[in-house]
Parts: C-alpha cells; sequence; structure tokens
C-alpha cells in the first residue's frame, strides 16, 4: 500500500490542502497536482461518481503524487468497502450525528481488531500479490484516513462523545448543511449559525484534534489558518465558476465603444 502522505504531514504538524473534484474526469486531477495540492476529495456524495469510474481517479492520483480521498454519499459499510477498495486512502463520512454514527464509520474503513472492513485481494491490496493480506491490513489499518463532518446541529450536542471514538482523523466542518439543520438554509452568516460554527471549532481544536473545512476565499482561508485548522478543501466547480465569469467579464469590458 502506498503511504498516505497527506496523513503524514498531517501527523507531522503541518497544514495540507486539496480540491473537491465534482466528476469522473481524471484530468482534473491532474490538474490538482500540478497545481501543488496534497490531496483531491473525489465527491461520490454531490457528484455522479461511481465506484468503477473511481478508480481512475485514484489512478490518476497516483500518477501525481496525491492523496486520493472519497466522500461518500452515506454512512454505509458495503458502499464504503467498494470504494476503499479500488484504492482510495481516506473516506469522508457526511452526516456523522452521533456517536453511533461515528463508530459505524470506523467500523467500516478498518480491519480486524478495530474494525470489520471486508477483506480481499483487491486493487487496494495489490489484488494479494505483493504482500500477505495479514501484513496489508496493518499497513491499511495505519494509512488509511477517517475524515467525519460535522453538519448538523444534532452532531454538535454530540460532538464530545463523537470527538471520543478513536480512529477519526479530521473533524470537517459542513456549513451549509449545519444551516440547514437550524432551520437556515444556506445562511452560513446567519448569528445562530456562526455561533453554531464557533461552538464546533472551539470545542474540537480545544480537544487537540484536526478540524477542516471548504472555502473558495483565500482571506478567508488565511483566518481559518490563523484559527488554527489544518486542512482546507476548495471546490474546483467554484473556482472554475468565478475564473471563467471573470474572464468574460474581462472581455466584455474590453469592447471598444
Amino acid at each position: 500500500m502506498r503511504p498516505n502522505l497527506t496523513k503524514k504531514k498531517l501527523r507531522e504538524g503541518q497544514c495540507v490542502f486539496g480540491v473537491f473534484i465534482p466528476m469522473a474526469a481524471p484530468r482534473l486531477v491532474e490538474w490538482a497536482g500540478l497545481a501543488g495540492f496534497d490531496y483531491v476529495l473525489i465527491d461520490a456524495e454531490h457528484g455522479p461518481i461511481e465506484p468503477a469510474a473511481c478508480e481512475d481517479l485514484v489512478r490518476a492520483a497516483e500518477a501525481m503524487n496525491l492523496t486520493p480521498l472519497v466522500r461518500v454519499p452515506e454512512n454505509n459499510d458495503k458502499l464504503i468497502l467498494r470504494y476503499l477498495d479500488v484504492g482510495v486512502q481516506g473516506i469522508m463520512v457526511p452526516q456523522v450525528n452521533t456517536v453511533e454514527d461515528a463508530e459505524r464509520a470506523v467500523q467500516a474503513v478498518k480491519y480486524a481488531p478495530r474494525g470489520r472492513r471486508g477483506l480481499a485481494g483487491s486493487r487496494a491490496a495489490s489484488y494479494g500479490y505483493r504482500t500477505s493480506l495479514s501484513d496489508y491490513t496493518r499497513r491499511a489499518n495505519d494509512e488509511t484516513m477517517i475524515l467525519v463532518q460535522i453538519e448538523n446541529i444534532d452532531a454538535v450536542k454530540a460532538l464530545d462523545g463523537i470527538m471520543g471514538v478513536d480512529g477519526i482523523d479530521v473533524f470537517e466542518l459542513g456549513q451549509a448543511d449545519l444551516s440547514q439543520s437550524m432551520g437556515y438554509p444556506g445562511e452560513t452568516g446567519h448569528p445562530e449559525v456562526l455561533a453554531a460554527i464557533e461552538t464546533i471549532v472551539s470545542r474540537v481544536l480545544g480537544a487537540g484534534k484536526i478540524i477542516g473545512d471548504t472555502t473558495n476565499d483565500p482571506k478567508a482561508a488565511a483566518g481559518c489558518l490563523k484559527r488554527g485548522y489544518r486542512m482546507l478543501d476548495c471546490s474546483l466547480t467554484g473556482l472554475a465558476i468565478r475564473a471563467l465569469a471573470s474572464m468574460g467579464d474581462a472581455m466584455r469590458e474590453s469592447v471598444p465603444h
């Protein structure tokens, strides 16, 4: 199994940066690598990416020395297994709102003795050829990342218990879904939503855990890093549309009158 360079950096106290990949286009992964990011987050929750297509995105990430992570559609062990077996090095699980949700996610990602992930000579295990499956399971348990999304007001109430579940690497904020769960869909700047976000950030950092978030705003990213965040993602879709719109506006404004 390949070393998880993103997990290594986090263990060393460094900051890591990634890009959400919204579709099954390996060249988008190559672009992220050329741009110098640490990891890609293959979006199988809000994007139409099935495990078979994910496999080619993983190959592109490996070629570019990026860590391939995937956000799965749901906290389902059979579904998580299919993405792990094609070689992703980390799973982001949405809507982790209880201790039971967090434990279910860890159990799905880890092999025994910590979890119950199904074992086979899959691509992730080099098809059972280069190392024994017993050696592979030990390495996989050490290298594979688990990211849980804190994106519901119910998760805030259970946060201390969730943070106590062994095996979670990163707690990723989901501001949009958090706002929706509070009755203010899309209003991430609402005072009550901001207060909930601050509660999450303070408690995660106060517990010595790693918190992450998604932003396309350089100033907001700088603020997050100053606050103590060590993992930040950006949205390729949002960045591309803004760049195209900016270029289109600039060309139209340059038309002689």
